[in-house]
């Protein structure tokens, strides 16, 4: 049997049992891709108002949500962003510890403070309407940050919906009710309005910059497609490619960065990209890939009375060059331009040029480089370019360039962290498991000689700076409250299978009914911590574990027994 077959049953077997026991709730399965979708109209005496929302009891959106979806823009016009959540708000389909954000990639995991918005712009001309034009935005709110789905989900449903309204709307959300849960690791079919998506569902277990594992041939869908987060990087940074390199740093430091540019559309997919490009690493500050003034952290992210917050803001009013004049780095887009085959590339200017209205564009920061710029990442780009390379190809040379450089930055860090582990042989049955060691900056920095980024990169500079900055960034604090986190849940699995193994009968022979009873007690707190959190622990130990324990409960003396209530395992 082929071990990959075996491996999508368990993985259906998981989406089943997921299914059936949501299966009774009302709009559960479209609750697990969408929080609601909406429709966001102009009217004439409110302004911008919510038309239409499905379910109909979700009370998500607020007045300046309404602002967000209407940037004024001739046409069609596609872009997203990200919400904080309001105090108070109902439950998610997504849970703190959740079975999807356990077996997702850090970087696609889901945030319960936010929420993203993806919306699908129109304003045309049209007489029968008083202004002159006809204005809606279609709006998809979900926690996932499928920025690619959502778009292209749009694309299939917004035309339709401007010209039937709300029948073909209410029926798109009926057939979204149908959709299987996202499950890591799955390929899935998603019908919708006669066309069948096929996507797969990205799994922490995938090989970062590789191809998928093999599955199970699926029919042939209509329309499938390769990603469903993944933006046209090459498209994204085409001006500033040159530049690159020092994006990366800034996103990696967690600097605050304001992208002013010409659209919506441009704004958000850059903030999204800029975001991204530290993948495998989960960006750990706020980012607002479409920022306005409606926004509720608008005073928030603009006093001058304390020093900008680590965040990423896009924009498209250019008033905003006089709000974020304090701000330490600021990308100023234009409409691309073509200087011969390659896009006009923006310059590095010093803030104090950014003044006025019709700012050029360019990079606003004082920002030092630590890492020297890899040169041949921009002679194959360029190469690319004059050979007429496919954009896609283009983003995947940029994607896998990015994800090498940050792998050649956090292999150290891992290595290091693998080092405070305790050895195995130091866990035992009967103590309670050992402590990681601590992190030590300049225990680590010490390693960095013999065993640093040299080993993978060749790029030459400040390394040991780089690394003394990140540990001030909420990307360091966040990666390693996530590692000591797994580690921790390691070292609980490592103690359970011990104690799995242990002659727990022989062990109670010579102890005292004081003993035994507070070992079944730590017993059971250990077994219920451990299926709570589900921890990853070998098939049958848990189960195995819980024979034990009854067996010691049934050695005691009966009033002892009948005192000590029977152990259940919380369900994995």
């Amino acid at each position: 049997m082929d071990p990959l077959d075996s491996s999508e049953s368990r993985l259906v077997e998981s989406a089943n049992a997921a299914e059936n026991t949501e299966s009774s709730l009302p709009w559960a399965r479209f609750s697990s891709w969408l929080e609601c979708v909406c429709v966001v109209t102009f009217d004439l005496e409110l302004g911008q108002a919510i038309e239409l929302v499905y379910p109909h009891d979700c009370m998500l959106f607020f007045h300046m949500t309404c602002e967000m979806c209407f940037p004024g823009c001739l046409g069609d016009t596609q872009f997203s962003f990200r919400l904080r959540q309001s105090v108070g708000r109902r439950g998610s389909w997504f849970g703190e510890e959740d079975a999807y954000s356990r077996d997702a990639p850090v970087t696609l995991q889901v945030k319960l403070a936010h929420f993203y918005g993806y919306v699908y712009f129109r304003q045309v001309k049209d007489a029968a309407v008083k202004r002159g034009y006809f204005q809606k935005s279609l709006v998809l709110v979900s926690r996932l940050p499928y920025v690619h789905l959502f778009q292209s989900l749009l694309q299939i449903i917004a035309p339709e919906y401007f010209e039937k309204l709300e029948p073909c709307l209410e029926a798109v959300c009926n057939e979204i009710d149908q959709w299987q849960s996202p499950v890591p690791g799955l390929t899935l079919n998603l019908p919708v309005m006669g066309v069948v998506m096929q996507v797969r569902i990205p799994s922490k277990n995938d090989k970062p910059g590789g191809s998928p594992e093999k599955q199970a041939q699926k029919e042939v869908a209509p329309m499938m497609l390769p990603t469903i987060h993944e933006l046209d990087l090459f498209k994204c940074f085409q001006s500033f490619l040159i530049h690159l390199q020092m994006l990366w740093e800034l996103m990696l430091l967690g600097e605050p960065v304001v992208v002013m540019a010409p659209s919506p559309t441009v704004s958000s997919e850059t903030v999204l990209a800029l975001v991204s490009s530290i993948a495998p690493l989960r960006y750990c500050c706020d980012y607002r890939p479409y920022f306005t003034i409606h926004d509720t952290e608008f005073k928030e992210y603009t006093t001058r009375t304390q020093a900008p917050p680590n965040v990423i803001l896009g924009v498209t009013n250019p008033f905003f060059i006089k709000t974020f004049q304090s701000w330490p780095h600021i990308i100023r887009l234009g409409e691309l331009k073509m200087s011969g085959d390659l896009p006009k590339q923006v310059k590095v200017k010093k803030l104090a040029k950014l003044k006025t209205l019709d700012t050029k564009p360019g990079i606003y920061t004082a920002h030092k480089m630590f890492l020297q710029k890899d040169k041949s990442l921009i002679k194959r780009l360029l190469k690319g370019i004059q050979r007429k390379r496919p954009s896609e190809v283009q983003s995947a040379i940029l994607r896998r360039h990015l994800l090498e450089l940050t792998q050649s930055f956090i292999i150290p860090l891992e290595r290091y962290l693998a080092s405070l582990m305790p050895l195995q042989r130091s866990v035992t049955p009967w103590k309670t498991p050992p402590q990681i060691r601590p992190f030590s900056q300049e225990e680590f920095m010490g390693t960095l000689e013999h065993a640093g980024p040299q080993l993978t990169s060749v790029l030459k500079g400040d390394w040991v700076g780089l690394y003394r900055k990140f540990f001030r960034s909420p990307n360091f604090d966040g990666w390693y409250r996530l590692r000591h986190r797994e580690m921790t849940q390691k070292l609980e699995c490592l103690h359970l299978e011990v104690v799995c193994d242990a002659d727990l009968l022989g062990w109670t022979k010579d102890k005292s009914e004081v003993e035994i009873v507070d070992l079944v007690l730590k017993l059971r707190e250990k077994l219920m911590k451990a299926g709570k959190q589900q921890l990853p622990v070998k098939e049958g130990v848990l189960e195995k574990l819980e024979g034990y324990l009854q067996t010691v409960i049934s050695s005691l003396p009966e009033d002892l027994q009948t005192s000590s209530v029977t152990f259940n395992v919380a369900p994995s």
